[in-house]
């Protein structure tokens, strides 16, 4: 549960070092930064937030590490160790693609590293699930992720108001969170789930495809790309709600049983 969180806040950090621009303050130095004595006494605040990002990532690598090594020696279910593992061979490339985004910044870049950074927290969220065994009840989950994509895709960059750092942040922590709720949703067995997991899983893919869209393309038909990923997302998530009412009672869902 703690890499998983640790995960998304690395995202969140790595959203506002690049939309605030402070990347670039580095000069494309990698992995150091500038300043003195090897760039660990950032010249400015804008070089200690690229320099603060590269030391959450490296303890979020490091804890991935542990967190695959821990459910292997534990014996866990293959599938929860499968999960951290592909998690951990994902974590070398987006190392290189974080060095490439701030030494050659294009757009194919940024997209498959944040994709990547996508991934890793789907497989560490299927793999955390599997570990603890319970999670809330879909209806919740999908009533979570319908709370918050409805105002995430009203803040869209530039389709209601301008931008800033922060929003931007804002913004994808809300998308974030409703792809992670879907997801999950999608996740957890009941009974003639099949049409359920179906409308959370393809809600969650709408999310994650926004969001991915959303880092690269800022142009109009970015802008419409984004909002019409996010309202099917909202969408889904709503058909998800009736489709689960319909079929179960609610409350906490068993993952390793029935």
């Amino acid at each position: 549960m703690g890499t998983l969180a640790l995960t998304f806040v690395l995202m969140l950090l790595g959203i506002w070092t690049a939309v605030g621009g402070y990347g670039l303050t580095c000069e494309g130095r990698w992995p150091i930064c500038d300043g003195a004595v090897f760039g660990l006494f950032p010249a400015n605040f804008g070089s200690f937030v690229e320099w603060f990002h590269r030391l959450v990532a490296m303890v979020v690598g490091f804890a991935i590490l542990g967190t695959t090594v821990s459910a292997w020696r534990a014996g866990s279910e293959r599938r929860v160790v499968a999960a951290f593992a592909l998690a951990l061979v994902l974590t070398p490339l987006q190392i290189v693609l974080g060095a490439l985004t701030v030494t050659t910044y294009e757009r194919l870049i940024l997209a498959t590293h944040f994709a990547s950074a996508l991934a890793i927290l789907a497989l560490f969220a299927a793999g955390t699930v599997w570990t603890v065994g319970r999670v809330p009840s879909r209806d919740r989950l999908v009533g979570i992720a319908a709370l918050v994509l409805a105002p995430a895709t009203l803040l869209t960059p530039g389709v209601v108001i301008a931008h800033t750092a922060e929003l931007h942040v804002l913004f994808n922590a809300l998308a974030l969170g409703g792809f992670l709720a879907l997801f999950v949703a999608s996740l957890a067995p009941q009974r003639s789930d099949g049409p359920t997991r179906l409308a959370a899983g393809g809600g969650a893919a709408a999310a994650a495809i926004a969001i991915v869209v959303g880092r690269v393309r800022l142009d109009p038909t970015g802008q419409a790309t984004v909002a019409a990923g996010l309202a099917v997302a909202f969408a889904l998530a709503v058909a998800t709600l009736w489709l689960s009412r319909r079929t179960d009672a609610g409350g906490s869902v068993g993952l390793a049983g029935s």
